[in-house]
């Protein structure tokens, strides 16, 4: 039965470009979601309450991502190891690694969740945040951190989901928690004029909703190869070992980025209230082109796993080069359509003159080297569904994360300019990129990882 049932599955026998679309367009969907609702928290607090406002919500969230980004980095060795084995057919094992990943998810939410409570002010006055901002900033950190079980919750839940194929109900998911975040902020933050409060207690009652909403897809749906109970949530050890040894590379390597990040938010603290409003601005405004480029990175994760937990090897190089084949193209369309709308893109967020100036100095800037990141992405995606973390790994962490550090240390002093400290980011997505390309088509990647 499981033979037939993993035969009869459309990733592993269907047309290459159809299915990673399909795995593709919901991901980016349930993304978009995700990401009007944050922009929704930036559009109302800039617009209703003021540029104060906006630079404190902006500077909470390199540090955000950091202890996030450890543990959704950590939890994605589970979503690789259960895809991989939902490609080779054993489901009993696939139903142990659910229950443990789940578990794990707990235990770091809850850890998140003191973490972040007790270290908000003094990480926000350690990176320089201004004075007048570090109040707030703290507060929205607070009240977001209490959300952080529920999120961690829906975070593995949906990556369970991926990695059996399944990205529509995920979507369905976030759809529901981004109207209902969006009705919120507006009611807390232009109605009830609670501040950047309001903004924070929307997100985490959104998130809520998202997790219990998860929980019931996983404990409730009829053929998925698990049955979610909660006397079996516990950390399986030797599940948890293999976890850790996929996901323990990844969460090594998402918290130097977002460390990367931190000290980078730093040095733009250090640019005035302005320029911290531009820099949250253009962190929304990108990351239509983010989420679309890590939307085609999570499909052909989900895609190269399942297609290599059943051999099917030289599928994963052909999807591979469609993935970035595809990719390339809507890096190009992105480009040429958001350089000229940078200043009305800006305009949307704040009406301040100063704001949309600094905004439009950084897209004119970051938009055209876009096309640099594109084979960090999409070949660290094939490489991961692999198993294979080590390599990119050290190249994200010593060529994206290290010397970008070491830039803004060393260099931006000699050159204290704004376009110093952004010239960081094509400058190590170019040099990354080589080096993947060459690991990916001359290494012996693809050997180790079948042994």
């Amino acid at each position: 039965m499981l033979e037939t049932a993993t035969n009869q599955n459309p990733i592993l026998t269907g047309s290459i470009p159809g299915q990673l679309m399909k795995l593709f367009f919901p991901i980016f969907l349930g993304t978009l979601f995700q990401q009007l609702y944050n922009t929704v928290d930036t559009l109302i607090v800039g617009n209703y309450v003021g540029t104060d406002a906006l630079a404190a919500v902006g500077a909470t969230g390199a540090f955000v991502a950091l202890l996030l980004g450890f543990f959704v980095g950590l939890c994605s060795g589970a979503s690789i190891i259960i895809s991989q084995n939902y490609g080779a057919g054993d489901f009993q094992l696939v139903d142990r690694q659910v229950h443990t990943a789940l578990a794990l998810s707990l235990v770091g939410g809850a850890l998140l969740m003191v973490l972040g409570l007790f270290s908000s002010e003094a990480v926000m006055v350690w990176m320089q945040t201004p004075a007048e901002v570090v109040p707030d900033a703290a507060l929205y950190l607070r009240i977001y951190f209490i959300g952080m079980i529920p999120q961690m919750i829906y975070n593995t839940g949906t990556g369970i989901l991926r990695a059996v194929g399944d990205t529509k109900r995920p979507l369905y998911i976030l759809i529901i928690a981004s109207l209902v975040n969006i009705v919120l902020d507006y009611l807390l933050v232009a109605v009830i004029p609670l501040g950047v409060a309001g903004a924070a207690i929307a997100t985490i009652l959104s998130q809520l909703i998202s997790a219990l909403c998860i929980m019931w897809c996983l404990a409730r749906t009829k053929n998925m190869p698990w049955h979610l109970k909660a006397s079996k949530l516990k950390m399986d050890p030797q599940i948890l070992g293999k976890i850790f040894a996929i996901g323990l590379p990844a969460a090594a390597q998402a918290s130097l980025y977002n460390i990367s990040n931190i000290v980078i938010q730093s040095c733009i603290n250090g640019f005035g209230t302005v320029v911290i409003a531009a820099w949250s601005v253009y962190s929304k405004v990108d990351m239509l082109y983010w989420m679309t480029l890590g939307s085609m990175g999570l499909a052909i994760t989900t895609f190269a796993g399942q297609n290599f937990g059943a051999q099917k090897f030289d599928r994963v190089k052909k999807g591979t080069n469609i993935c970035l084949s595809i990719t390339f193209v809507g890096t190009i369309i992105t480009c040429l359509i958001m350089y000229p709308a940078s200043e009305f893109l800006f305009s949307l967020f704040s009406q301040d003159n100063a704001v949309i100036a600094k905004g439009v100095e950084m897209m004119h800037l970051l938009v055209p080297a876009y096309v640099t990141y594109i084979a960090i992405e999409i070949l660290s995606g094939t490489l991961r569904g692999c198993g294979d973390v080590k390599i990119p790994t050290l190249i994200t962490v010593f060529v994206v994360c290290l010397l970008r550090l070491v830039w803004i240390i060393f260099v931006v002093p000699l050159r204290h300019e704004l376009s110093t400290v952004t010239f960081s980011y094509p400058l190590t997505w170019t040099l990354a990129s080589i080096l993947f390309l060459i690991y990916y088509f001359r290494g012996k990647w693809l050997d180790r990882c079948k042994l």
